[in-house]
């Protein structure tokens, strides 16, 4: 019976996780793994006999509920949706901000239970920095500029900034180049997160970024490439991994057509994890893997 219940895990990618087996308690409509050819993120499952959707993209119904759930490693979180105002997000950006674009619409269009407070940038004058003051979003420059006549922060004043003044909540990471110092991480632990246009932990690291990564990837012979989100420690591009999606490396590609299409899931699943994190739809195995849920 129980191996019946359980839902297997297609990965795209051999680095990733496969599916813990799950334990059925009720109330539960469905219980899945979406982790398939196109969509592989580590381990989402379908939940309350409501039938909204509370991940993915969350409905419209759902939102401003946050789903506290308690699991061991492999078991069904024990759950309960409490209603909650938006999360306050803190979102940095190095050019074009698309990524805090495609949330920012995901967050209008009710998908996303959060608002951003402020952007942060070490390019003040980049185009994400624009989109923010065209839309009412407080900005802020880190570190200080080496040139120029922007006033910058350092590190204890921004970190205070985030936590005091802006009162936000969690950290998102959309297309920032620098390394993120040790205070802030430390100040939001489980709480940031970046997304990065390769499948780690291959393709990452200092200096890995943009058509670098995507360069790198056809110089290999990769089949498969794509990105991946991961929460953010000390060092580049080695925190946990919450979520990927897979897309084919042709054999005709050329950089920027592989980045295109990359680009194209970044826009996917990066709101689909930050809504995640701020409905509380993450768990961690004792081992420090953290697992995403789903549920319709």
């Amino acid at each position: 019976m129980a191996l019946a219940a359980q839902q297997r895990c297609n990965s795209a990618a051999s680095t990733i996780a496969a599916c813990p087996r799950p334990s059925v308690v009720a109330p539960v409509s469905a219980l899945r793994c979406s982790q398939g050819a196109s969509t592989s993120d580590r381990c989402l499952r379908t939940a309350p006999s409501h039938n909204a959707r509370i991940s993915g993209i969350t409905s419209r119904r759902t939102r401003g509920f946050q789903l506290l759930c308690m699991s061991g490693h492999g078991a069904m979180p024990e759950y309960k949706l409490t209603q909650k105002p938006p999360a306050r997000l803190a979102v940095f950006v190095s050019g074009g901000g698309s990524n805090m674009k495609a949330i920012h619409a995901a967050i209008k269009e009710g998908n996303v239970n959060a608002e951003i407070a402020v952007v942060v940038s070490d390019v003040p004058t980049c185009a994400g920095v624009q989109y923010a003051q065209q839309n009412g979003i407080p900005t802020l420059t880190y570190p200080i500029p080496k040139k120029g006549d922007f006033p910058g922060l350092t590190v204890t004043q921004l970190v205070d900034g985030l936590k005091t003044v802006h009162r936000a909540d969690y950290v998102i990471l959309a297309g920032y180049l620098k390394l993120i110092p040790a205070d802030l991480v430390r100040a939001y632990p489980r709480a940031m997160l970046n997304i990065h246009p390769g499948l780690l932990p291959s393709f990452g690291g200092k200096g890995m970024y943009g058509e670098r990564v995507h360069k790198a990837v056809i110089a290999s012979g990769a089949r498969f490439s794509g990105p991946t989100v991961h929460f953010v420690d000390e060092q580049f591009d080695t925190g946990p991994i919450l979520a990927q999606r897979a897309v084919p490396v042709l054999p005709t590609d050329s950089y920027k057509q592989l980045a295109a299409r990359v680009l194209k899931e970044e826009h996917k699943v990066y709101p689909e994890a930050v809504s995640a994190l701020v409905d509380g739809r993450i768990t961690w195995r004792e081992d420090g893997i953290p697992i995403m849920w789903s549920a319709h």
